[in-house]
């Protein structure tokens, strides 16, 4: 925790002695057996209110090492009811001196605070990157949804903020975090699969259609500023099924199935395959298929992204109905697939807890969100930094890409440019904002 932000109990008992009367301090000041002192504890603010929010915000709420001073929505009943959730657990917890939860509708009042360490960002992917940069060049640490930008631009210019400023990153790419997938890939990274062939990255498949009805245009509710809302992006007719949760099947606000899930599979395909700040030489897209209503949804439902990695690998990124859901990697002497919860193996003493995969050891996290705060108070990295999720969802900008222009890209992942098209390199990196939003920021 840096110095100009914290008073340290150490500091506090320095100023204490100097005082020449006798004082009393209050033992709530030096924190309880297991909680430090309020001083010591990270101040988090949350930007996002909806159920992801709140799914993130939990993580942090029981912890004894930080604290929720702050939430922000454009959603006036979100934010009230998620401001209450997190006094009424203080209230429980006898947090005498808790000072409450602030309230703000506007994103950057919430990152100007003094008293906040850290920010979560939750919002909808069209919002990622303004809310985060907000935090970023607030020198605030940021966990951060995925996937970690609505685009490939914004993506590269928030990985520059985030070095420069010198803060903490973590993506919610929680399957970092988890057995099964740390497993699978200390399995390819030790050579136990052999000469890694082929490696299968199966994601949800999306919307094909909406439900009639659904395209009903309305007033949006009273309690939501949707103009604020919308931000950056066009300001469409308000359509109760394309506003929360179901925003990522429209592209104006999302990326439909494929980029909402690829920062979780392909991040993992990256990890076993030691391509954190890698990514494919040779990128197509083959047998998509779209909603034909697009009124209310306009993202693919079905999808395949065929690539090329170094050492002749072949990356497959597709919706589910095209190979089994999870990561599937295929080498010279079997194969494993990990997904949530559940890992298999060609050979089963592979994924038993006992088995040694080899010397090679990856960073060993069962709690994503401790290891996030481990991180902001070692100012060491977050098991998934930004550069990875980078890295990793950049397959997904590539692969609408790649469908947009109707033919391959050759990618050089080390410089980040397509090889011999700059008809694609410009497609790639254009993006408009709506007013009077403005890319890069202000």
């Amino acid at each position: 925790m840096s110095k100009d932000r914290r008073i340290s109990r150490r500091q506090f008992l320095g100023n204490a002695a100097a005082v020449a009367a006798p004082m009393i301090v209050p033992a709530s000041v030096f924190g309880r057996p297991g909680r430090p002192a309020p001083a010591d504890r990270i101040n988090i603010g949350l930007i996002g209110c909806g159920g992801q929010g709140n799914s993130d915000m939990g993580r942090f709420l029981g912890s004894a090492d930080a604290q929720v001073v702050a939430v922000c929505d454009v959603d006036a009943g979100n934010l009230e009811n998620t401001k209450k959730r997190v006094e009424s657990t203080y209230a429980k917890k006898a947090e005498k001196e808790y000072k409450g939860c602030g309230a703000h509708k506007d994103f950057r009042e919430l990152c100007a605070r003094k008293d906040v360490d850290a920010v979560i960002v939750a919002t909808p992917d069209h919002w990622h990157f303004l809310a985060a940069h907000e935090a970023v060049k607030n020198k605030k640490d940021v966990y951060g949804e995925k996937p970690i930008t609505h685009t490939y631009a914004e993506a590269k210019y928030l990985v520059g903020a985030v070095k420069e400023n010198k803060v903490i990153w973590q993506t919610g790419s929680q399957q970092r975090s988890e057995f099964t997938f740390h497993r699978g890939a200390e399995l390819v990274r030790n050579g136990v699969l052999g000469k890694i062939k082929e490696v299968e990255v199966g994601l949800p498949q999306g919307r094909s259609g909406h439900k009639k009805g659904d395209e009903v245009v309305s007033d949006p509710p009273a309690n939501v500023d949707y103009d604020m809302w919308c931000g950056p992006a066009p300001k469409l007719p308000f359509m109760k099924s394309r506003f929360h949760f179901h925003w990522r099947w429209n592209l104006a606000f999302g990326g439909g199935q494929l980029l909402d899930w690829i920062c979780h599979h392909n991040d993992i395909a990256h990890w076993g395959l030691d391509e954190d700040l890698g990514g494919p030489l040779e990128v197509e897209a083959v047998d998509w298929a779209w909603p034909e209503d697009k009124t209310v949804f306009d993202a693919p439902y079905h999808y395949k992204i065929v690539q090329k990695y170094a050492k002749d690998i072949k990356v497959s990124i597709c919706s589910d109905n095209f190979v089994k859901h999870g990561c599937k990697w295929i080498g010279d002497n079997g194969w494993v697939i990990s997904n949530r919860g559940k890992i298999e193996a060609s050979n089963p003493e592979w994924v038993k807890p006992e088995f040694d995969p080899g010397p090679v050891k990856l960073t060993n996290s069962r709690d994503h969100g401790k290891n996030f705060l481990e991180a902001v108070k070692s100012r060491k990295p977050a098991i998934c930094p930004i550069e990875f999720s980078h890295h990793s969802i950049t397959p997904g900008h590539l692969g609408y890409l790649a469908e947009k222009l109707k033919r391959k890209i050759k990618w050089d992942p080390k410089e980040e440019k397509v090889i011999g098209d700059d008809e694609a390199m410009k497609v790639l990196n254009t993006l408009e904002y709506r007013a009077p939003w403005k890319f890069p920021p202000v």
